[in-house]
């Protein structure tokens, strides 16, 4: 039977998560420093550790689009991340691990191949209460307007993934 991905969680155990894209440079940093701004404003931020990271290795050491950071400093939301390969040792590591699309979803899941951790890998919009597509999309090739879109989705998936977690902090 596989394990829930809500499992209770302290600042002595925290709950580990992290937000996945292709190249850690648009999605996944814009998710992360959106939690991390959630979480801070909620006083909480002893019980979570959050990071990104991408499923390629095209952006390894660099920092958010100037694009993604522009939107998000527009929301007072700031972006820490520099971007870093998904690897193995991350479906160990991590209690959630966030997919923004079927694509990211499946390079994921190639790298369990016993789908030994089949349990904590979902997608992000299985959080936001209007879904859509269902997938995260990505702004990379769009114009300002598709970040920001890209914005109100996490924002809103962040929101409902934070109300879904905190219930099993322990304090």
């Amino acid at each position: 039977m596989p394990k829930d991905f809500k499992r209770p969680f302290s600042t002595e155990n925290p709950y580990k998560l992290v937000f996945v894209c292709l190249g850690n440079i648009c999605r996944s940093p814009t998710a992360e420093g959106i939690f991390i701004h959630k979480v801070k404003e909620a006083g909480l931020e002893n019980y979570f550790y959050i990071d990104s990271a991408g499923t390629s290795a095209y952006h390894i050491g660099e920092s958010a689009n100037s694009k993604s950071q522009a939107t998000a400093n527009k929301h007072g939301i700031h972006l820490p991340s520099k971007a870093r390969c998904f690897e193995y040792a991350d479906l160990e590591e991590f209690d959630l691990i966030l997919a923004m699309d079927s694509e990211n979803l499946s390079n994921i899941k190639q790298l369990d191949r016993k789908n030994r951790f089949e349990h904590k890998i979902k997608m992000m919009r299985a959080f936001d209460p209007t879904p859509d597509t269902g997938e995260v999309p990505d702004p990379y090739y769009g114009g300002l307007q598709g970040f920001e879109n890209v914005f109100q989705v996490l924002e809103r998936s962040c929101d409902a993934l934070l109300e879904e977690l905190q219930p099993h902090i322990k304090q």
